[in-house]
């Protein structure tokens, strides 16, 4: 797929998009983002307000008050971003800290968009501005009419720059072992500029070390200086040539114009109608989080990797990094693949080039490398779903030989990469991840000593990758390996502790661990035991087998039970101690925490159990409580697109229960129709006749035209196009997808 950013100019201005019916006014997709929503977080990390284009290199917000994590409560703006480098606009006295040049601002004086930010400095009273391309930043400051200014250019840690020119400067800094440069033009001669090293002042014009900058000579007051940056992981040369292609002359309306026009190109893909103005907005800015990662590294035709810290030729495919598949599997890559597939399969020949540069698949690409976070191998899931969905340029034996050499080479610890430990081999042995028993210490020195175990969110996590693996080795005609894997893949049930209807630990030995606490056991985050959440949620991460599950808990009734009361279940102590042990389990309906991923897809469990309508309930309450569209408008960490992309797909009434098998469960969609533009330029229509606040149960549906009386669809339904048509009501239609036969497919159905 070609980069947006390689389409020339004018073909953006031709892209036309029809006004959105429903709307107060008329707006395009890219009006409704608000870019603040979530910029306050419920208890963990808040969102950035970047400007960029989808998946580009280049991320501008303010940077404001260090150490103040809620953004949108910070009180002053340090500077803004420029690569490696910090650019700032003062009016204050020369001097060699960067700090020193900070701003007061007020939110009721900025505009923030996808393309465009412009706030009021209000210390100066200096209007500064910005807009990005993929590889290039863009700024505009406003001068104001009373002292003269200066602009203020600063780095830290190994950094070096240095005046390459009247008005242009060339630097790179060290972050974590990968060297970052730019560029850097000014619209304006630096003039007397001022340098400094270490807090010492001079005019050298060149400068390293750790605490570097530069002052630009005074500027006529009322003057707009304009500042362009070019970025790039391969040299300084090639940043200005990254520059020079995306920004190559002095017009800054002219690139916030075209970046507004990629975003609403991109954005458009899907168009809904009907709902409400808070509903448009909170589901477009959704979109656009889902829309930021992963992130295009590629420099005219190569790209820098930081798994082998070689530079290399592209070879007509995008390289992709920035990635946490733990957080993006389950719903931000499937809602990509629909709308942009040929990207996707980019991303997928991105992973395998990691693989194939480093030796392993990994889960969490950064541009340094893997980073080891998190626990599965998710990686296989992503794969997966791309093939089984039909999606397959890339090479299927690499990814298939990669996979497997994760599945039996690489250890399962959680936050480690590596090969196996005693404690894998225990998993390959018995099908079950060890925890400590009761009173025994930690011996194995691979465990990550805050981490821990998590001994049974690691079995349940990797049986469902062991699963995809064996529908990947199943559509490759390897019946060994498929056999093999599917074995695997039934590992959860040998956790699952019939007594209390839960999932459970159980030592090396085999037996289950004494004084085992399900809500409120295993310390911080129940790490001993689970990732984050504890066995209230873990129970249901079989999304490859819920009909599996179902027969352990004794039936329909009681997994339809089980499910009611995980809404409804007390937390065992007071709210306050509760979140003290599980900071992650924001946007809580009883133990249910939509803030974290590991709950998304449990909702949608009712349609496996005969009780869709229960589902669509839910769905709607989840989506109309922890959903905003004000900064505190998202209920758990971001986490690249994962939190946005569950309600873009839930307001559109489906969501991806289990990733890898090519179906889609439906839930109680928000809007009269959301048109999806798909990867390959055909079109699916959902429409929701009737629907409103009240009108949230399913009353009948056809699908293509004929009559559908199950909760769910294939891909293949759509992949050519097509039609869901909805018809809603305000009260439960229990009979419609309800029978037993009308269930999801499951491993074990």
């Amino acid at each position: 797929m070609m980069p947006l950013t390689r389409v020339c100019y004018c073909a953006f201005l031709s892209v036309g998009l029809l006004p959105l019916a429903g709307a107060s006014q008329s707006k395009e997709p890219v009006d409704y983002v608000n870019p603040n929503i979530g910029t306050i977080g419920h208890l963990l990390t808040a969102t950035t307000p970047f400007v960029q284009y989808p998946h580009g290199m280049v991320r501008l917000a303010p940077m404001t008050t260090p150490g103040m994590e809620d953004r949108y409560l910070a009180d002053r703006i340090i500077g803004f971003p420029a690569g490696p480098a910090m650019l700032m606009a003062a009016t204050s006295p020369i001097v060699a800290d960067r700090t020193a040049y900070a701003s007061g601002y007020d939110h009721d004086f900025e505009t923030a968009t996808p393309y465009y930010y412009k706030v009021r400095l209000d210390d100066s009273g200096i209007e500064a501005e910005c807009t990005a391309t993929a590889q290039a930043a863009y700024y505009r400051f406003t001068l104001a009419t009373g002292a003269p200014s200066h602009l203020v250019l600063s780095m830290t840690r190994d950094a070096e720059f240095e005046v390459v020119g009247p008005a242009a400067m060339a630097g790179s800094q060290q972050h974590e072992g990968v060297r970052f440069y730019f560029y850097a033009e000014f619209s304006h001669p630096l003039g007397g500029y001022r340098t400094w090293n270490n807090g010492a002042m001079s005019q050298q014009a060149r400068q390293f070390g750790n605490d570097i900058g530069l002052v630009t000579g005074a500027v006529i007051p009322g003057t707009a200086v304009e500042v362009r940056v070019g970025l790039s992981y391969i040299s300084a040369e090639q940043a200005r040539a990254n520059l020079k292609r995306e920004i190559p002359r002095w017009s800054f309306a002219e690139i916030k114009v075209q970046t507004r026009a990629v975003w609403n190109q991109a954005l458009g893909k899907i168009v809904v109608k009907g709902g409400t103005e808070k509903q448009r907005t909170i589901f477009y800015t959704a979109l656009y989080r889902t829309l930021s990662r992963m992130t295009d590294i590629t420099e005219d035709g190569r790209y820098y990797s930081g798994f082998d810290h070689r530079v290399h030729s592209a070879d007509g495919h995008d390289f992709y990094v920035d990635d946490g598949l733990w957080d993006t599997y389950r719903s931000a890559h499937p809602l990509q693949l629909l709308i942009e597939a040929p990207r996707q399969q980019d991303m997928v020949r991105s992973y395998l080039r990691m693989y194939e540069q480093s030796g392993w698949l990994p889960s969490f690409p950064q541009v340094s490398g893997e980073q080891a976070v998190m626990i599965g191998r998710h990686s296989t899931a992503f794969i997966a779903d791309t093939y089984m969905k039909g999606y397959r340029d890339f090479d299927v034996n690499v990814a298939y030989a990669a996979m497997k050499k994760n599945a039996m080479e690489a250890t399962m610890l959680p936050w480690r990469r590596g090969p196996l430990t005693e404690l894998d081999h225990v998993y390959l042995e018995k099908g079950f991840f060890p925890a400590l028993a009761k009173g025994e210490t930690e011996s194995v020195p691979e465990v990550h000593s805050f981490e821990r175990r998590q001994a049974v969110a690691v079995t349940l996590e990797n049986s469902y990758d062991d699963w995809c693996l064996a529908q990947m080795a199943k559509a490759l005609g390897k019946d060994e390996d498929y056999a093999y894997f599917m074995q695997r893949a039934k590992n959860y049930a040998k956790l699952y502790d019939e007594r209390i209807g839960l999932m459970a630990p159980k030592s090396a030995d085999g037996k289950w661990v004494e004084g085992y606490d399900p809500k409120l056991g295993g310390g911080l985050g129940a790490r001993a035991w689970f990732a984050e959440c504890n066995a209230w949620v873990y129970t249901w991460s079989v999304q490859h087998d819920p009909a599996g599950l179902m027969a352990l808990m004794g039936g329909r009734e009681q997994f339809a039970a089980q499910l009611d009361r995980l809404f409804v279940e007390p937390y065992g102590t007071s709210k306050y101690s509760f979140l003290g042990q599980f900071p992650d389990m924001t946007g809580l309906i009883g133990l249910y925490p939509q803030g974290n991923e590991p709950a998304f897809h449990i909702p949608y469990l009712y349609n496996y159990c005969g009780q869709p309508w229960k589902a669509q309930r839910r769905v709607r309450q989840i989506m109309d409580v922890w959903y905003g569209d004000g900064p505190l408008g998202i209920c758990g960490d971001e986490d690249g697109g994962a939190m946005s992309s569950w309600y873009v797909l839930s307001a559109m009434g489906f969501y991806p229960v289990c990733p890898g098998e090519p179906v889609y469960e439906i839930g109680s969609p928000l809007f009269d129709e959301s048109r999806i533009t798909l990867g390959d330029g055909k079109v699916f229509v959902i429409t929701a006749r009737h629907v409103s606040a009240q009108n949230k149960y399913v009353q009948s549906a056809t699908l293509n035209g004929k009559p559908l009386n199950k909760p769910w669809f294939a891909h293949s339904d759509i992949a050519n196009g097509g039609a869901l048509v909805l018809e809603m009501g305000p009260r439960p239609n229990a009979a419609w997808g309800s029978a037993p036969e009308a269930a999801p497919p499951s491993m074990s159905h």
